[in-house]
Formats: structure tokens, C-alpha cells, sequence
């Protein structure tokens, strides 16, 4: 085998690692933008029940004032307090969940096509 064989085959075998390297990069780059794409929905979504329940909690506060200032019975009794109570209560349990949820353990045991 000539020097100019050999050439071109260290050549060629140098492009078809260096292709190799850029795909496994591009997939590590593609998986990675994926995660931080969830972990952003993730973020977003517990802001906007955290947002929800300070609204809650605004109502909740404007319903027991009203009632407490228009009858000697307690706030708490009232079935619309209650439910208040019981409809931030879930908001907060939502969140709790959100919060848990590592990046990690979220996609692990799904396929690819199931993740939007």
C-alpha cells in the first residue's frame, strides 16, 4: 500500500469518526433541549397554580371578611368557605406533586412518542 493510500484511508477513517462524534452530539444536544423544554413546562405550570391559589386566598379572604362582618356565626361554616378551602387545598397538593418530580424521574419508563 502507497503513502497516498494510506492517506486517504486515515483521512477517511478520521471524517467517519469525526461524523460519528457529531451525530452522538447532536442526539445528546436534541435529548437535553428535550429535558429542558419539560423541566420549563414543569416550572411553568407551578407558577400558574401558585398564581392560582394567591387568587384563592384573595376570594377566600374577601368571602370570610363579608361574612364575618354580616353575621355572628363563624366564616368557617359557611359551605362557600368551604369549598374555597378545599379547592386551594387541591391547588397546593397539585403543586406539591409538580414540585417532587425531578427531571430525571418524570420521563423515565416512557417512550420517546408518548413525550410532548
Amino acid at each position: 500500500m502507497g503513502l497516498w493510500d494510506r492517506v486517504k484511508k486515515d483521512v477517511k477513517k478520521g471524517v467517519d469518526e469525526g461524523v460519528a462524534a457529531v451525530r452522538k452530539g447532536a442526539t445528546v444536544a436534541v435529548e437535553k433541549a428535550e429535558e429542558l423544554a419539560e423541566e420549563g413546562k414543569r416550572r411553568y405550570k407551578i407558577f400558574e397554580l401558585k398564581q392560582k391559589v394567591h387568587s384563592n386566598f384573595t376570594e377566600l379572604g374577601g368571602k370570610v371578611y363579608d361574612l364575618a362582618s354580616k353575621s355572628a356565626k363563624s366564616p368557617l361554616l359557611d359551605t362557600r368557605v368551604k369549598a374555597a378551602i378545599a379547592g386551594i387545598k387541591k391547588l397546593e397538593a397539585q403543586i406539591a406533586r409538580l414540585e417532587n418530580i425531578s427531571p430525571k424521574k418524570k420521563g423515565a419508563g416512557r417512550s420517546k412518542s408518548k413525550r410532548k
